[in-house]
């Protein structure tokens, strides 16, 4: 029993200290220093496209991460050859810039605010049963991320992208572990761990001459869970903790604003990690569930070097989402 007691303190633990090496590792002052040889107007822009880079890329990652696994429950799924099967969308609200910013403040005007969903396709297959009590039960996680860009204007795949039609397509992996069953009243309880990808996507276009500035990014997350879980009649109530770890690369560009000449592209490397907590409430009939998830991913101070209008980093987003899943 006590082993059962220190494996979310030690979740807990891992969690803090990879957090301290993920803040460590992404300093603005590196970001932004390509920024520093322009004028004070295009350094302006310059520092509004890389600023803009790394405050989406982790709400992109969140998109397609979302909280839970396998939403709705912690329980395992009790070995070969169980498996299940969920459709289910994510969503948070995106605060979207203004393209026409030309770098005459230090603020740059908010276009709109917009929740943005994210389709997902997620498998999961037992693999073991476990030890008594469910203990080190293994389940192999599969998912595909769509990540349609007709949500917001301006946002595009890369032609070269891996997608379906105008969608950016995500593959992700991963397993997770049984540490509890679970029987009314003792919740079920796991650990897991999901690598997810998307392909380059890109926010804004200098072809169009009445924008001064785009930014593209691409996205490997890393996705540590620890959730429980317990029924109540035909209701499943499940909640958990998170953490994640967003690395990607970026391309920056913009358009000197006196001369509206086009600068040469800027390549950055991203790392960042946040941290989460999130619920689940789940109908429970015996083949089909179908569930709802709300959470918080925290805020972080990125010292950012511009003013985004209608945006904090440090307060963080609330996200949503639904599924039904079916499971054998």
């Amino acid at each position: 029993m006590r082993t059962y007691v220190l494996v979310p303190l030690l979740f807990l633990a891992s969690t803090s200290a990879l957090e301290a090496q993920g803040s460590f590792s992404a300093g603005p002052s590196t970001q932004n220093s390509e920024c520093s040889i322009y004028p004070t107007q295009a350094r302006n822009v310059c520092n509004a496209a890389v600023d803009g880079t790394r405050i989406f890329h982790p709400v992109a990652g969140l998109l397609v991460s979302g909280g839970n696994p396998v939403i709705g429950t912690a329980a395992s799924l009790g070995g070969f050859p169980h498996f299940s099967i969920t459709a289910r969308v994510n969503a948070v609200q995106v605060s979207v810039p203004d393209l026409n910013y030309d770098g005459s403040s230090s603020t740059v005007p908010l276009d709109k605010k917009v929740v943005t969903p994210a389709p997902l396709v997620e498998a999961g297959l037992g693999l073991w049963k476990g030890l008594s009590g469910g203990l080190l039960a293994i389940d192999a996680l599969g998912s595909a991320q769509l990540l349609p860009t007709n949500q917001i204007d301006n946002l595009t795949v890369d032609p070269d992208a891996r997608k379906i039609g105008s969608i950016a397509l995500g593959l992700g992996y991963g397993a997770r572990v049984g540490i509890l069953k679970g029987s009314f009243p003792i919740p079920a309880v796991s650990v897991s761990v999901m690598k997810r990808t998307i392909p380059r996507i890109q926010y804004g276009d200098l072809s169009n001459p009445s924008q001064d500035y785009q930014y593209a990014i691409d996205l490997q997350a890393t996705n540590l869970r620890l959730v429980a879980s317990t029924r109540l009649l035909f209701l499943n109530f499940a909640a958990g903790l998170g953490w994640d770890k967003y690395v990607g690369d970026a391309t920056i560009a913009f358009r000197e604003p006196l001369t509206g000449i086009p600068q040469p592209p800027i390549n950055l490397k991203l790392d960042q990690t946040r941290t989460m907590v999130f619920a689940n409430t789940t109908l429970d009939f015996p083949v089909v569930k179908i569930a709802a998830e709300i959470g918080y991913q925290g805020g972080k101070d990125q010292n950012l070097t511009t003013d985004f209008q209608g945006f904090d980093e440090k307060k963080g987003h609330i996200f949503g989402g639904v599924g039904l899943r079916i499971g054998f």
